[in-house]
């Protein structure tokens, strides 16, 4: 039974938060701006009083808690604050767009009708979800304060997944990984970003969120005691050569540190640069160049420099807009340290994105062209030009949201950045469209190249051209790009599609010539000779001669014949069905859906899921296969395709075995693997399927793959190997 709340409590509480925003966003007010938000306010409060959360609050806390990170963590003004205030009322209330734009005007209502388009982002199947996604470009093209009141609220719902049934967090957690979490990266928005892809840690994995959060915690005393140690004379320094500064030391994001551990598959306690010092210097901006330089002259005065870590971008600033100046130095101590040097507009960016960059543009402070302006125009070009499916056009914006950029000049100096990996194709399509389409090659620093050369950051380049050059399938392999990509296939459909009208011609005038009648009955026969059952690629292959049109004889129409049938395309296709069996796997061992239903599954090959682990269910045509939720592709399939997941958990099983991996490294000696072995089947009775060590230079590394009842078997077990003599590292994998 809900407890009752005292109707006094909650109106204070609603007017606390509502006290919060006002002060917060006092200094971005002026004229009638305090009315207006209390007119939204006192809105969005009548329209959501009988609302409540997951959580049983009143509704109201969520609007204003997002424009309370639409002000303080963003840093927006009056218009994004009064659109977040009333970001849901048109979807969850009686009021429409018009009513909205009569009382608040048209910039909030166009906003607001944004937000409400976009809404639905996730809700149904995977082709829908993705034109959702690009829907929400669209809005970002037009006016970019629809993405960041979106992304303050994903986060607020994020902050507050807690009350959330458990398939949802997961499904909720997916997406925001998926597309909120680098959308607010390419933003700029990196605190935004990085509290995302935490709480993603969170709900997906907690153990590990929860063991790291941890040992950070546990490491805070001892790091701060070494930054004071560090800064000491750095900070001594700067103040007898009169600077105004601010110096923090900040940790990284626990997301960061496991993305490092497991890319450099290294331990926590081998991750050197756990955090960065940043040094904030308040100068007058033509001066902040100098500034930078000048401080990082200081700092390698005490400290020597990593000269492989060295990022300039103050000189050329990254494409969302960050500028930072960043060196890795040695400590006295023996230990890596970042350090972050740029100037209180700089860190007001790097904090808040986009709304700073405008901030500062607006003030008169130039801002470099090839900033956020620049990207989002390619973001619009890229939706008015992109043919390909949704899930296509998804999965080629994802990929150009997190990507490092290259930076080339063209043969005059003009500046071009690109994304890493582009090629000298990609590079002549970003210059132009039709210079891409009759690129020949490049010189490269004065040195002829192919298309498909990658570029390197300082190259010059010139584009060579020929008026006989065409694009062919091959191009698609060699750029990057989704600019060039689209383009390509563009060029190629055009191209296909003209030729393949050659080739009707072509036919026509043969059928023409034998005497036989053009009719469907005919061109079926044609095409089953030749075996090509589409009419597009048929006439295609007879334009190019891949086909030889000599031979379409009177002898194919013998009406005596029997016309072939062709193959409908409305055949479903039948694919072999690949599961994989696990032995003494019981359909009663899962309960799966709301009301834990008992239904047949799989157990998904890619993770490998084991009694104890977290899971999932996911329903395909052949029933419903069950993944862990850290599963390598668990982030697409709940991002794609959310209706079909289904919540699981395992239920008090039989003592059954199910496979599991184990990876095994240390210092190899006589004995060892006799060890491990005696462990694995006497000591725990567990059965062994296969056992791999491999070893060199005096180290060893194995995998072995054994049959365990649950997880608290295989832990039982990992702790069991790792009191070996010599083991250095014991971990599961997905076998």
């Amino acid at each position: 039974m809900a407890t009752l709340i005292d109707p006094e409590v909650e109106r204070n509480e609603i007017l606390r938060h509502y006290r919060k925003l006002l002060r917060t966003a006092k200094p971005y007010l002026s004229g009638n701006d305090a009315k207006l938000i209390k007119k939204a306010f006192n809105t969005s409060l009548e329209a959501h009083k009988e609302m409540r959360r997951k959580s049983g609050e009143p509704y109201i806390l969520h609007p204003l808690a997002v424009a309370q990170i639409v002000v303080e963590e963003i840093g927006l003004g009056t218009t994004s604050i009064v659109a977040a205030l009333l970001h849901d009322v048109v979807e969850d209330t009686p009021w429409e767009i018009a009513d909205v734009e009569r009382e608040f005007g048209a910039k909030v209502a166009r906003i607001v009708d944004g937000l409400t388009k976009i809404s639905g982002v996730f809700e149904y199947g995977t082709s829908e979800q993705a034109e959702n996604f690009r829907k929400m470009l669209l809005t970002l093209s037009e006016d970019v304060r629809v993405i960041l009141i979106k992304l303050a609220d994903r986060l607020h719902n994020m902050r507050t997944l807690d009350s959330m049934p458990r398939h949802k967090q997961l499904k909720i957690a997916s997406e925001t990984i998926y597309l909120y979490a680098p959308l607010a990266h390419r933003l700029g928005l990196y605190a935004i970003k990085s509290e995302l892809e935490d709480l993603y840690l969170k709900y997906t994995d907690t153990e590990v969120f929860n063991e790291l959060t941890n040992k950070v915690r546990q490491s805070r005393g001892a790091r701060n005691r070494f930054i004071k140690d560090f800064v000491a004379p750095v900070d001594e320094e700067l103040k007898a050569q009169g600077f105004s500064f601010e110096i923090k030391g900040r940790p990284k994001s626990i997301y960061s540190i496991l993305k490092k551990m497991r890319k450099q598959n290294v331990t926590f306690d081998e991750v050197y640069d756990l955090f960065a010092i940043r040094v904030i210097l308040d100068v007058p901006p033509e001066q902040e160049k100098a500034a930078c330089w000048q401080v990082y002259s200081i700092v390698t005065d005490f400290y020597q420099p990593n000269p492989d870590r060295l990022r300039d971008w103050v000189s050329t600033p990254k494409a969302n807009g960050y500028e930072s100046l960043h060196t890795t130095v040695m400590s006295r101590t023996g230990q890596w340290v970042e350090v972050q040097i740029r100037s209180r507009r700089m860190d007001d960016i790097a904090e808040k994105g986009y709304a700073a960059h405008w901030k500062y543009k607006d003030t008169g402070t130039p801002q470099p062209e090839s900033t956020l302006e620049a990207w989002i125009a390619k973001v619009r070009e890229m939706l008015e030009t992109n043919k390909s499916s949704a899930l296509e056009f998804m999965d080629e914006f994802r990929q150009n949201l997190f990507v490092k950029e290259v930076y080339a000049f063209t043969p005059k100096g003009k500046l071009i950045i690109l994304p890493e990996k582009s090629t000298a194709l990609d590079f002549a399509f970003e210059i132009h469209t039709h210079i891409g389409l009759q690129c020949l090659g490049a010189k490269v620093n004065q040195k002829l190249q192919p298309l498909s050369y990658q570029l390197h950051n300082g190259d010059q380049i010139e584009i060579l051209t020929s008026h006989k050059q065409r694009p062919t399938e091959e191009w698609l392999q060699y750029v990057s790009t989704a600019k060039a990509r689209n383009k390509i296939r563009e060029f190629l459909r055009d191209d296909k599609r003209n030729k393949a009208e050659d080739g009707r011609y072509l036919v026509e005038k043969r059928l023409e010539l034998l005497g036989v009648e053009n009719t469907p009955d005919n061109l079926n026969r044609l095409f089953a000779h030749f075996n090509v059952f589409n009419p597009q690629d048929f006439f295609y292959r007879l334009a190019i001669g891949q086909i030889d049109g000599r031979e379409i004889k009177e002898s194919l129409f013998d009406p005596t014949t029997e016309a072939p049938r062709l193959p409908s395309i409305l055949e479903p296709k039948t694919f072999d069905k690949e599961v994989q069996k696990i032995r003494g796997v019981r359909a009663d061992m899962l309960v799966i859906g709301e009301h834990t239903d008992k239904f047949d599954y799989t157990i998904a090959p890619c993770c490998n899921p084991i009694p104890g682990d977290d899971v999932f269910g996911f329903e395909t045509d052949e029933g419903i296969v069950i993944h862990r939720t850290s599963c390598p592709k668990a982030v697409s399939m709940m991002s794609n395709y959310g209706n079909r997941i289904v919540r699981a958990k395992w239920t008090d099983q039989l003592e059954l075995a199910f496979l599991a991996g184990i990876r095994i490294q240390g210092s190899d000696r006589v004995g060892l693997v006799n060890d491990v072995t005696k462990i694995i089947s006497n000591s725990l009775k567990v059965n062994m399927r296969s056992i791999t060590i491999d070893s060199n230079d005096g180290m060893f590394e194995g995998q072995i793959i054994v049959y365990v009842n649950d997880t608290s078997h295989l832990t039982k077990l990992i702790q069991r190997l790792s009191k070996v003599n010599g083991v250095l590292l014991v971990e599961r994998f997905d076998n």
